[in-house]
């Protein structure tokens, strides 16, 4: 026998071998896909791609692909381990049904949004805050270093990025310093958007007592499990006394750019009030969840000294909760919208019922417009939101296109009653696998200040025209089509 012959054989039944393995596999898991039940673009996204990218295709499902929500992984101790807020809860439960508790009328409109978030993710309506909206990097990070100079008893920051930077270390110089001064610093960071920290600065923490955490480590063998659900939330509460929450990452692009995008344009929210403990207690949940460490002392939710009068509900979404409450907010405001949306969103991947919920209000002649990046940090992000703008130009939507730089604002404005800023996207990510937190604010002059905001960013876009559009080049086409096919996935 021709040991060649006998060779070759060999390899054409280990291949067959490898062949039927794989094939079986991939069949076992496309089913174990389509019994998940979830969003219909997404299974069949991931069937594509389990059979168009052998190989790559299974790694890909098992690294970024996996329903968490549904299996229940997350353990959230949540609003139970606050005695005084469950009772809080049942109480306003009571007060919502009173026609006075809300004076507003207009306001008073929005009250099915409010019992939304009241029950789908225990998000108390607080009345007595004071807001104020930071509209870019230097202002936010002003603020945040001034407040955090001004810090007694205890810090607490969550953040998606923090960049070892200019910026990044100005606050790490400013938090090892109260520190020492005996102030309690606790601090959460996501590993995959923080990875740019190295040990030199994390060292130089513990050195100086501060305590901190990655959120979901992705190291092997735990990187299959974990590199799909990120903590996108930033959260900054300094002495139960004021807070912060918006779209900024500490890292010096947001206050001066980079070299492809020269300007970072967002929208970030200091808040002091009842619902600077609204944020508390999401941080102390996510505290337990990376620690394990219960902290539940009273001092932590005090009661505010603010009389001012702004209705704020914070709200947090991730695949530890039941339901996808940011994305059923966003729904719910713009379809009960009744004279405008203004919207200004960095990456626009929505799924069916935010696409169609658009859709059906701009055909019925409520004035809706967006501004989304004329330039993005993205490439695949940027193709798959402008594979929607036709649709979005069918409908009556008027679209703006930024160029100023990239706009990272997560921003909602509706009728001058309801806005939304926070850390969610519209897209599937920020739906279903992200840890994500906005405020909802229902306040008159903070909604007039943000929709003069939106309308002064529109100085800065230049209008999406239909005719126009349809005449981009096929490239053009094929790219966004193919961004669209897999955003599910992104």
């Amino acid at each position: 026998m021709n040991p060649l012959y006998s060779l070759s054989d060999s390899w054409n039944i280990i291949l067959f071998i490898l062949n039927v393995i794989y094939l079986t596999t991939a069949i076992i898991v496309a089913i174990s896909v389509v019994l998940d039940n979830r969003n219909p673009s997404k299974t069949i996204s991931w069937v594509v791609v389990l059979f168009v990218l052998p190989i790559l295709g299974l790694i890909l499902y098992f690294l970024i692909g996996k329903n968490y929500r549904k299996e229940k992984i997350f353990s959230r101790k949540g609003l139970k381990d606050f005695e005084h807020i469950r009772n809080l809860i049942e109480n306003q439960i009571i007060e919502l049904q009173d026609e006075g508790f809300i004076e507003n009328k207009k306001i008073r409109s929005k009250l099915p949004i409010i019992n939304l978030l009241l029950n789908n993710s225990k998000s108390l309506l607080t009345k007595q805050n004071r807001v104020e909206i930071l509209n870019n990097g230097k202002q936010t990070f002003d603020s945040i270093i001034s407040e955090l100079k001004r810090a007694k008893n205890h810090i607490h920051l969550e953040y998606y990025i923090i960049d070892d930077d200019r910026i990044g270390n100005e606050i790490r110089e400013v938090l090892i310093a109260k520190a020492k001064e005996g102030v309690k610093v606790r601090l959460i960071f996501d590993d995959v958007g923080s990875w740019k920290l190295g040990k030199k600065y994390l060292q130089s923490l513990d050195s100086a007592g501060i305590e901190f955490y990655p959120f979901m480590p992705v190291r092997f063998p735990f990187l299959a499990n974990r590199i799909n659900y990120r903590n996108h939330r930033k959260i900054i509460v300094i002495d139960s006394r004021v807070g912060f929450v918006g779209g900024i990452n500490i890292a010096d692009r947001y206050i001066d750019g980079t070299r492809k995008i020269p300007y970072w344009r967002d929208t970030h929210m200091k808040i002091e009030g009842e619902a600077v403990n609204s944020l508390q207690v999401v941080f102390l949940t996510d505290w337990y969840f990376v620690s394990r460490q219960i902290v539940s002392d009273h001092k932590y939710l005090p009661k505010t000294k603010i009389k001012n009068i702004q209705l704020v509900q914070i709200t947090a979404s991730g695949p530890d909760s039941d339901w996808s409450s940011i994305m059923q907010a966003y729904f719910s405001a713009i379809s009960t919208a009744k004279e405008y949306i203004y919207i200004a969103i960095p990456y626009f991947i929505p799924n069916e019922s935010i696409l169609t919920a658009l859709k059906t209000v701009a055909l019925s002649g409520v004035d809706v417009r967006m501004i989304i990046p004329g330039k993005s940090d993205s490439h695949l992000a940027f193709n798959g939101t402008m594979s929607y703008v036709e649709e979005l130009l069918e409908a009556g939507i008027r679209v703006f296109y930024y160029q100023k730089g990239f706009i990272h604002s997560k921003l909602i404005v509706v009728d001058d009653v309801l806005a939304s800023v926070g850390t969610a996207n519209m897209d599937v990510r920020s739906f279903d696998d992200n840890f994500e937190v906005n405020a909802l604010i229902y306040d008159e002059k903070i909604c007039r200040d943000l929709m003069n905001s939106f309308l002064d960013d529109l100085d800065n876009c230049f209008e999406a025209d239909l005719e126009t559009h349809r005449k981009r080049s096929l490239k053009r086409k094929f790219m966004e089509s193919f961004a669209r096919v897999f955003s599910p996935l992104l």
